[in-house]
């Protein structure tokens, strides 16, 4: 069997004479025994490398990284400074955005159910663009409009009926969704209609996401055709087609660059005569591949006939996806890179729960033992964003490497952080 593919580690990942693994000049071993395990590992240049990447290909002010894929407050620095809009869909990453020093004029609010103190909050702080969701929200708009605040500019988020190629529980564009105004059957004309007859809402254009980690280029490019015939007409200035391109996770798993995907859309939309300007929300192709989750095998237990089982210290509460979607994900050992991974085992966590799988399963090398660092790759997205205290474990520290330095960007919870919000 052969070694973990290096094109699913980060882009400063190297290998040194004794097989080890360092990252952004920084030894895997090194990190886990300051920082302590489970650990996510960012490389912050290849983070800095595929942000620059969709504004050049999309232009200034047409790339806004997807939040949700990875927040805090480093991030969404980091995303601001190499030129990225962030789009936010909670009050909570509105705030973050905003504590990191991120201009409320470089955020766009989504959610298909805010609250009425969300949309305050947003237009309290001047966001670019509130993307409204349904016929409530409008009355929520309306509403606050009648106390006094301004009319925010808004986007018409649509909902254009193509069933993007990927897991049902994150496909959106299709007609059975919770998102958006359905432009089969008349809710979307019925919505623009209404908004550019409003004097509570600005509208400056639409919007339309049809679902993550999708890999088929064509999927994107119908999405356009739809919005196109639909847009045209209206001539706003405006049109998102979103985000969700998917990324390799896996062996033999290959998706588009960013670029290819920038060149398929925008190409679309000049053949489609579209004359709005045309925006993009990265956020998985951004961040997904620039990370590590760094493991420390707890227990190795074989059940003859049946199958073995490698634990680490982590688990579903530190990488939900394969329990929520059945995602695949590859494993290897930072000490031994190159090491052909011959043995099969099943990568489990350490909690309550027999579905608490990570690598259904993986191959690894011969030679794992307890005590071993193992670890997985292109966890940059939805992991650390999707983390719980499940069975009351603190979640893991993030740690940005680059040019052979380290720092903690988020540090690793405590027994005390447990217990911080309850009241006795």
């Amino acid at each position: 069997m052969s070694a973990i593919p290096l094109g699913l580690l980060p882009d400063t990942s190297s290998v040194a004479a004794d097989g080890s693994l360092s990252i952004g000049g920084c030894s895997i071993a090194d990190l886990a025994a300051e920082h302590g395990t489970p650990l996510f590992v960012y490389d912050e240049a290849h983070l800095r490398a595929r942000c620059a990447e969709a504004v050049r290909a999309f232009g200034p002010g047409r790339a806004v990284y997807a939040t949700k894929a990875f927040l805090c407050t480093a991030m969404a620095r980091l995303a601001y400074d190499e030129g990225m809009l962030l789009d936010v869909a909670s009050g909570g990453e509105l705030f973050v955005a905003l504590r990191a020093g991120v201009p409320a004029s470089a955020l766009v609010l989504h959610g298909n159910n805010k609250s009425s103190a969300e949309l305050r909050q947003a237009i309290e702080a001047g966001v670019r663009h509130i993307v409204v969701d349904s016929f409530d929200e409008l009355g929520r708009l309306d509403a606050l409009h009648a106390t006094g605040l301004p009319a925010p500019r808004v986007l018409a988020r649509i909902t254009p009926g193509v069933h993007a190629h990927t897991h049902e529980f994150i496909a959106t564009g299709q007609d059975d969704s919770k998102f958006g105004f359905n432009l089969g059957n008349g809710d979307a004309a019925r919505a623009v209609e209404r908004m550019r007859r409003s004097a509570s809402v600005h509208l400056d254009g639409l919007h339309c996401h049809i679902g993550s980690n999708v890999f088929a280029a064509s999927n994107f490019a119908k999405a356009a055709e739809v919005m196109a015939a639909f847009a045209t007409p209206l001539d706003l200035p405006e049109l998102v087609l979103g985000g969700g391109l998917g990324v390799a996770y896996v062996e033999g798993e290959e998706a588009p660059t960013i670029t290819h995907w920038a060149n398929v859309l925008l190409d679309a939309c000049q053949a489609l005569g579209v004359r709005s300007n045309v925006s993009v929300e990265p956020g998985r192709a951004i961040v997904a591949g620039a990370a590590i989750t760094v493991y420390a095998v707890g227990t190795i237990k074989d059940i003859p006939g049946v199958r073995r089982y490698v634990a680490v210290d982590g688990g579903m509460s530190d990488n939900p996806r394969p329990v929520l979607y059945g995602s695949g994900y590859e494993a290897f050992l930072p000490r031994a890179v190159a090491a052909p991974r011959t043995e099969r085992a099943r990568l489990v966590g350490k909690h309550c729960e027999s579905g608490d799988v990570l690598v259904f399963d993986a191959r690894l090398p011969a030679g794992l033992a307890v005590g071993d660092l193992l670890a997985t790759p292109v966890t940059g997205a939805y992991g650390h964003s999707m983390a719980s205290n499940y069975n009351k474990l603190t979640r893991p520290p993030v740690v940005f490497v680059r040019d052979g330095e380290a720092r903690v960007v988020v540090r690793r919870e405590t027994f005390e952080d447990l217990v911080r919000c309850d009241v006795l």
